[in-house]
């Protein structure tokens, strides 16, 4: 009984200090950069910590995970201390605008596979407008990797037999599944 008392006791006089470290005295976690990190810089974990502030203080869109950080490419110059927004980085880019990108389109028993040119740029998952440099026409694909994108039925890809049968001046590979 009298072990369960001290240990009660213990237990009370160390709150205080737990409490001041978890909730930072009601303040919200989140984070910011440990250094300043130059736009364009893919973020480490050691570039980042965790700070509490006011919850007056967070705005809409702060990040508070350093998981959705890390890997990520800064927009603009992150400077140490500051807040970081989900706006502020983005995946790294993979296809870079005026780049000649590989396109597969693939529907079952069909898949197809052409050269264009990104209208714009993206990284992994994000959409970009490539441009068919026979038939001018401009789709929208989706990054699954470094200047490869992939057209999907009802994003503005459509094989038609014509697009099908060229071969002569774009590399068109048709193979059965």
């Amino acid at each position: 009984m009298k072990a369960i008392f001290l240990f009660v006791v213990a237990l009370m006089m160390a709150y205080p200090a737990f409490a001041e470290v978890n909730s930072g005295s009601g303040g919200v976690r989140i984070v910011v950069p440990a250094r300043d990190i130059a736009r364009g810089d893919t973020i480490a974990e050691s570039d980042l910590s965790y700070v509490f502030v006011e919850p007056s203080n967070v705005m809409s869109g702060t990040a508070t995970s350093m998981d959705a950080l890390i890997g990520m490419q800064t927009r603009r110059v992150l400077r140490a201390g500051e807040s970081v927004r989900n706006d502020d980085v983005r995946h790294p880019i993979l296809v870079s605008k005026g780049s000649t990108v590989t396109m597969t389109f693939e529907e079952p028993g069909v898949q197809l596979t052409a050269t264009g040119k990104a209208m714009s740029e993206g990284g992994l998952g994000d959409n970009v407008t490539v441009l068919n440099p026979v038939s001018f026409r401009q789709i929208t694909a989706i990054v699954t990797g470094q200047g490869t994108v992939k057209a999907e039925a009802g994003m503005g890809a459509t094989v038609s037999p014509r697009m099908a049968s060229i071969t002569r001046r774009t590399p068109v590979v048709v193979t059965s599944n």
